[in-house]
Parts: C-alpha cells; structure tokens; sequence
C-alpha cells in the first residue's frame, strides 16, 4: 500500500476553524487527521506546514511505517526540534491520519493497536457553556442547564467578564488590568457555579495562563473553598518554575499542557512535579503515539491525563481511542453546544453520544469517523498528488 493523493481543509463553521488532513491510498482506503488549531491564529500556516509534510514525506509511502515517517518529519524538517504551534499541529494531523487508515487496513480500531481497550466509555465534562455569561445570574442559569443536560462535571473561564458597555460583549481580565473587582468578578463566578450545582458536581477553573504568579496563588487560595477538580494554566504554562511555586502554595490540582508539545515539551512538567493533572491536546502534541508515550510518562510521575480537545469531531474521535487505553485517565473534554454543521463534519459524531456524561468509545475500525464530503469540500484549501 502507499499514499497516492491528500486533500487540506480549512473548515471554518461557528467561528472554529480547524485544519483536517484526508490521505489517499492506491488501495482506496482513506485516513482522516485534525490539526487542532481551530481557534486562534496560525491554521493557514498550519494548512501550508501539511501541505509540505505530505509532498516531502508520504507520497509514493507505506501509511504503515507510522514511528518511521514520524521521525523522518521530526528529523528532517530543522524546525520540529523546538518547534511550537504550527509544526507539531501539522505532525499531529499527518500522524493521526496515518493511524486511521492502519486501523481501517486491519479492521480495528485504533486503540487496539495502542495496547487494547481498558474502558468502553470515558467520562466527560462541559465547556463552552459559560462563554456568552454576562451576568452572574447567566453562570448560575446556564450552569443548571448543563445539569439538565445531564452531565457531572463542567468548565467556566471566569476572567471573561462584561466590557460596561452594555452592549452584550465580554472582555478578558489579563494581568494587565486585573483589580479588587475584577478579582471579585472571578470569586462570585465561582462560587454562584458552585451553589448552582451543588457539591456533588465537578467545576473546573481555567485561567487561559493570565495571570502573575502572586495573583495566581492570591486568587487560589480565595478559590479553594469551592472545592474544585482543577485550577487550569494559572500562569504561563511556558514558565514551569512559576507554574511550580502557584502548585506548592494552592491547595487545588494545578492542570496544564495544551500548549505544551511532543513528550520533550512536557519533561519539565515532570521533572518539577509543577501539575497534578496533563492536558496534552493530541491534534498538537505530534499526534496520537507521541501523546501516547507522553501519558505513559505522566503515569510514572504519578500524573493523571485529561485530554485537550477543542476541535473537529475527528480530533474527538481520535482522543477517545486513546482515552480507551490510558491506565492514567482523567476525564475528557467535551465542547457539547455546538451548531448543528458543526456534527457534521463527519458521519457520526462522537459527542452526539454523550449520555449521563459519559461517551461511548467505538469500535469502528480506525478513529470510527469518515469526513462528510458535503460538508468539507467547500472548504478545501489545497490538494496534492503523487506524479
């Protein structure tokens, strides 16, 4: 078998835009990868980083030789050593590709060749709720919905507050700008979430790494009352000797990782014992073996994982394969209040499965999701072919 062709898209549905990769093989089977950019700026770049992996590196190739060509793209590339967000997105959705049409070849899911199935479902919590919360009354309404919704566990980015200007629109708090009210603003959010929901639910808190160390541990220490799962990215995640003291003086689990890449980005992390929970988002960490391995590491510092997912229906299939075989599982991450177009970008999502806050795990082989050609193909950005 060898790869004969690849499609790019640049999806861009309810202001997400992630860059998904399609594989051809001369034998007709297709691969599937997400390059989890999908917010933010840099998926363009990404798109011209697949296109140039793919020319270089796998067509006229065997789609199995997966560790082979991933260290050729590592190796040989100049810029993956110390590479950062738009290189490893890019290696992430080659790989997982790769992995799809493996998993397809041989009939199995994906997870069976990362060492079998520990789990049939993986629990899951809310995020994206909060985002359009003007009021603290919205938190505590929308909060409840979420409940309803059925779900045990949920995410709110407190520093998004209203602008004043009264026109529906929020601002983020940085470390710029944060003040007593502001600080207030964050402290209320929480613990109306908290009353809202009871005891019994999970909250986490994320901070989008905003804040200074002396604030991060003030603001933490105010925050621990409210007994919460995880205090996410307090301070700078690239600044592990900070992220280490807010660890050592705030009585929460500190979690960190979704801007954090390949096994060698988080040795620190390790190293210091500066996070209690990894959030690897395998769509930029170098792919599906590479989280893989970077988990297997958290294991042995005595680190649970919680996977980053905040893209396509493919990036979420292809973390459930692999929350499927990690003896270290946390929870997942789940963005369920999204627009209709949105699902389908694939034949099935895996979210439209959720129940009680929990989702199945396929057993379709590969990550269990083929592309919606209706729904990708207005968004095709490039194309490649093997002469």
């Amino acid at each position: 078998m060898k790869i004969t062709s690849a499609k790019i898209y640049l999806i861009n549905i309810d202001a997400r835009r992630p860059v998904l990769l399609q594989l051809f093989t001369d034998e007709g089977i297709t691969g599937v990868g997400d390059a989890a950019v999908a917010y933010g700026l840099g998926n363009t770049a990404t798109a011209a980083m697949i296109k140039e992996l793919v020319e270089k590196f796998l067509l006229g190739n065997d789609p199995f030789c997966i560790e082979a060509i991933w260290h050729r793209m590592y190796d040989h590339t100049f810029w993956a050593k110390g590479g950062g967000s738009i290189i490893f997105p890019a290696i992430s959705a080659v790989e997982t590709a790769l992995w799809d049409i493996k998993g397809k070849a041989l009939r199995v899911p994906v997870y069976e060749m990362l060492g079998g199935k520990i789990r049939d479902k993986a629990r899951v919590y809310a995020n994206g709720w909060s985002f359009r919360c003007l009021t603290l009354s919205d938190y505590a309404r929308q909060a409840q919905k979420v409940l309803e919704d059925g779900y045990t566990a949920l995410k709110l980015y407190p520093l998004s507050r209203p602008d004043g200007s009264g026109h529906g629109k929020l601002k983020h708090v940085s470390l710029r700008s944060i003040d007593r009210d502001a600080e207030k603003w964050v402290i209320d959010s929480v613990k109306i979430v908290r009353d809202a929901v009871g005891p019994d639910i999970d909250v986490m808190v994320d901070l989008s790494s905003s804040l200074t160390t002396d604030v991060a541990i003030r603001l933490g220490r105010k925050l621990e009352k409210y007994d919460l799962y995880f205090y996410e990215e307090p301070v700078d995640p690239f600044d592990v000797e900070a992220l280490k003291k807010v660890s050592d003086h705030v009585n929460i689990p500190i979690a960190v990782g979704e801007r954090l890449y390949t096994r060698y980005g988080f040795r620190r992390i390790f190293e210091t014992h500066a996070a209690d929970i990894l959030q690897p988002d395998l769509g930029c960490t170098g792919g599906l073996l590479e989280t893989k391995y970077i988990a297997a590491m958290a294991e042995a510092y005595s680190m649970r994982v919680q996977l980053h997912t905040c893209s396509s229906p493919v990036a979420t299939a292809a973390a459930l394969q692999l929350d499927a075989c990690m003896p270290n599982f946390a929870i997942q991450e789940i963005y369920p209040y999204r627009v209709p177009e949105h699902w389908d970008i694939v034949d099935h999502a895996p979210e439209l499965d959720i129940k009680n806050s929990f989702m199945p795990i396929s057993d379709r082989p590969g990550l269990g999701v083929e592309l919606n050609n209706k729904t990708v193909e207005p968004f095709l950005w490039a194309e490649c072919k093997l002469q």
